[in-house]
């Protein structure tokens, strides 16, 4: 079904205008159209109406043949890749025909990183790394989760002493004893990492570009491994 930019057609309006249509005293067919902001013309009013209908129904059928059975490996590999790449549980419940508690519950299983709202500063911060995520060190080029940054990311390098001695910017350069050794300050490694934060440049002056964030420095910590989530077939370097 072809939309045009003004037409509201949502599952939520067209099951709206169904029920005034359908209701004891009903709306007239223009009325609808109204409703749907779409040209008056009640062939295609009934066709949108009946691929509305047959597309609950088909949606009905495949969650009653699915319900009760277990999760394939195809289905792991789509929530998980889904659910990296930003998509919300409800979205990716729709396609795969299972309930949001369903894909919550793969995610939560196999030790997904949490995708928090941008909104929620206090997720963001106080956020954990589920258990199959924690390692101590990365390897450089290696895609983690970055979760005070709430994106996946890439590993630049390790902050270490020696870096910091060779390389201009550092306070210490030349000079070893006043580098910070991260790992006795902090109890862990300190990385400079290049955030995922969009994957879409098509429509940019940069249609060159395969991803773009931003450059920060992370303690280990605060990244997830997710070499983990390559047993299920997920592409961690494409998310």
């Amino acid at each position: 079904m072809r939309i045009k930019k003004h037409e509201n057609l949502t599952k939520a309006n067209i099951a709206k205008v169904i029920d005034l249509l359908e209701a004891e005293k009903p709306i007239t067919k223009k009325e609808a159209c109204g409703i749907l902001n779409i040209t008056y013309n009640t062939t295609r009013l009934g066709n949108i109406i009946a691929e509305h209908k047959s597309d609950i129904e088909r949606t009905a059928k495949m969650k009653a043949r699915l319900r009760g059975t277990p999760a394939s490996e195809s289905d792991i590999k789509f929530v998980v890749q889904g659910y990296l790449q930003g998509d919300n549980v409800s979205n990716i419940a729709t396609r795969i025909y299972r309930s949001p508690a369903f894909v919550k519950s793969i995610i939560e299983r196999i030790g997904v990183p949490m995708k928090l709202p941008e909104s929620d500063y206090a997720g963001i911060r106080s956020a954990m790394l589920p258990e199959q995520c924690v390692a101590e060190s990365f390897e450089v080029g290696e895609i983690v989760w970055a979760i005070r940054k709430n994106y996946p990311a890439k590993i630049v390098r390790e902050i270490t002493i020696q870096h910091q001695v060779e390389n201009a910017g550092y306070a210490c350069q030349g000079d070893p004893k006043k580098a910070v050794n991260y790992e006795e300050k902090y109890g862990a490694k300190m990385y400079l990492i290049y955030t995922i934060e969009c994957t879409d440049f098509s429509n940019t002056f940069f249609p060159q570009l395969t991803y773009g964030g931003r450059y920060c420095c992370q303690l280990a910590y605060d990244l997830g491994s997710l070499r983990h989530l390559e047993k299920y077939g997920v592409d961690i370097y494409n998310i």
